[in-house]
């Protein structure tokens, strides 16, 4: 325990700090950092999940923190901390453990913006599309009070973002401490390299790869809806380097603050999600229809689309890529690939 602690006395000069940095959307932030020159980069995870430490194999970081031990480094360090990317939670929309996802998925990110409104520091967090529960109310990132009183979160998951979001948008309202700049990001339904360790969390394309890729048939659900056909039912599928894109013109427009949504602005069919995996492996589509299972028959989602108004009124201008686009530099960049890790 010495040991750690003694490593956490680092001061350089500028310290990025990406909790859940070993995850999904975590790592691949750590790697886009580093990509733009980024060096002092600090990781807050847990280390006992050893398929997600691949995802920061080639990663230079300037320390690697348990959660434990998050608080005391960061008084240690906190003249030299550029920036707090909180990504990290618990993600299953299965977790049905409620005290524990409170735990992770509000008292922590609420602990940490009271340390960044204290120290000045900007406060960016993963928020979810989960929040919008079934749709009926639509994908409107208006992060007002009311507004967000409106929406109704289907599972755990997505009502701990949402608690969370909501005491956001109470602090602010009430002119309470805020972070110098802070956002809240509703990522939609993101795919893309480092995703493997999920499990049923991953992305459809990781999911079916191996079997589209050995010629065999990938499994879709039926629709129980009239209004959608089968392998009709729509996403709004965003490609993770664009998430980090978004993450990097924030830190590159400190005068931002807000709750976005980050998805493309564009639904588009599970058919063409599988379709453009097929086309990125030069095969023709093999499909086999499924019913959907009863037990989330009754709060399946069969449309999903990000308004994406308010981040580009701000100014943020990422291209994003296409399902084509994205599924196929999955594919041919990492999933075809010996070692598929970014």
């Amino acid at each position: 325990m010495r040991r750690m602690r003694r490593s956490l006395r680092i001061v350089p000069a500028e310290l990025i700090v990406v909790t859940g940095g070993t995850g999904f959307i975590g790592s691949n932030l750590v790697a886009g950092l580093e990509e733009q020159g980024q060096t002092d980069l600090v990781v807050c995870d847990r280390l006992v999940d050893r398929d997600k430490l691949k995802n920061l194999g080639e990663r230079e970081l300037a320390a690697l923190v348990v959660p434990e031990e998050l608080s005391e480094f960061l008084d240690r360090n906190a003249a030299a901390i550029r920036v707090v990317f909180h990504m990290g939670a618990i993600t299953s929309t299965t977790e049905t453990d409620v005290d524990r996802l409170v735990a992770t998925n509000v008292h922590l990110p609420a602990e940490l913006w009271r340390w960044c409104a204290h120290n000045g520091v900007p406060f960016i967090y993963a928020s979810s599309a989960a929040t919008y529960g079934d749709g009926s109310m639509g994908f409107d990132d208006d992060g007002s009070v009311e507004a967000l009183g409106r929406l109704g979160p289907m599972n755990p998951y997505g009502w701990s973002k949402h608690l969370f979001d909501r005491m956001v948008a109470g602090w602010v309202e009430e002119g309470a401490p805020t972070p110098p700049q802070w956002a809240g990001l509703k990522f939609f339904n993101v795919y893309g390299p480092n995703e493997y360790h999920k499990g049923d969390m991953r992305s459809l394309v990781a999911k079916v790869f191996h079997r589209a890729a050995a010629g065999k048939p990938v499994s879709l659900f039926r629709s129980d809806h009239p209004d959608y056909p089968d392998g009709g039912q729509m996403r709004d599928f965003i490609y993770v380097d664009d998430c980090v894109s978004v993450m990097l013109w924030l830190l590159d427009h400190p005068h931002v603050s807000g709750l976005f949504n980050v998805g493309t602005g564009r639904a588009r069919t599970f058919l063409d999600l599988i379709g453009s995996l097929f086309a990125a492996l030069d095969r023709e589509p093999v499909i086999r229809w499924i019913d959907t299972p009863s037990e989330i028959r009754d709060r399946y989602q069969y449309f999903t689309q990000a308004e994406m108004s308010r981040l580009r009124a701000a100014g943020c201008g990422v291209d994003y890529a296409s399902v084509e686009e994205g599924v196929r530099d999955y594919v041919t960049q990492y999933l075809a690939k010996d070692d598929p890790y970014r």
